[in-house]
């Protein structure tokens, strides 16, 4: 028995110093403490908030010139020359309590029937998907009463499941590939 904890402990040292050397920057929080009446982690203790909060506006622009240069499905412009997406569409709530950033970007159709507004919130979602690196949780909306079935749309976008399931399509992922391309 002893020589198992000895071998768990040493698993455990060695996953602490990889996941340092992967996540410089990261935090490893040790675990709650337990009361020594019972097992139950003390509900009393209150744990501070250890999250790296960044600043919200440079992590708004970031975000804003990762969407700005994505192209239209339809017209030879980009969603910034539509004005689909601003600076100001885009919002950063606090990290939820697991240091989990969460991003809400609204987009702005061009008509309120456009049939590809679908595509501009996946490609909006992808893109950003691809771009940033830190635990996040995106939620992308077409702007209140900008489009007849916004709704709609807005369930497609944010469930995983059908974007998934829209990524295996081949005509989809072609042409969403063809609009987050960046140009040089």
């Amino acid at each position: 028995m002893l020589l198992l904890l000895m071998m768990l402990n040493s698993l455990i040292e060695q996953t602490k110093r990889v996941v340092l050397r992967q996540f410089p920057s990261s935090e490893i929080r040790p675990p709650p403490e337990y009361s020594k009446k019972s097992n139950v982690p003390n509900a009393n203790k209150e744990v501070p908030n250890k999250c790296h909060e960044s600043n919200n506006e440079e992590l708004k622009g970031t975000i804003f010139d990762f969407i700005r240069n994505i192209k239209d499905p339809e017209k030879p412009a980009t969603l910034e020359e539509l004005e689909v997406v601003s600076e100001d569409s885009i919002k950063i709530k606090p990290s939820t309590p697991s240091c989990i950033s969460v991003i809400q970007v609204e987009f702005n159709p061009t008509v309120p029937h456009c049939n590809l507004a679908t595509i501009i919130g996946l490609c909006i979602r992808i893109k950003l998907e691809r771009a940033l690196v830190d635990p996040f949780k995106l939620d992308i909306y077409i702007k209140e009463g900008t489009h007849s079935t916004e709704e709609e749309i807005n369930k497609q976008i944010n469930d995983k499941e059908r974007v998934a399931a829209a990524m295996e399509n081949p005509n989809l992922r072609s042409l969403v590939e063809q609009c987050i391309i960046e140009e040089e």
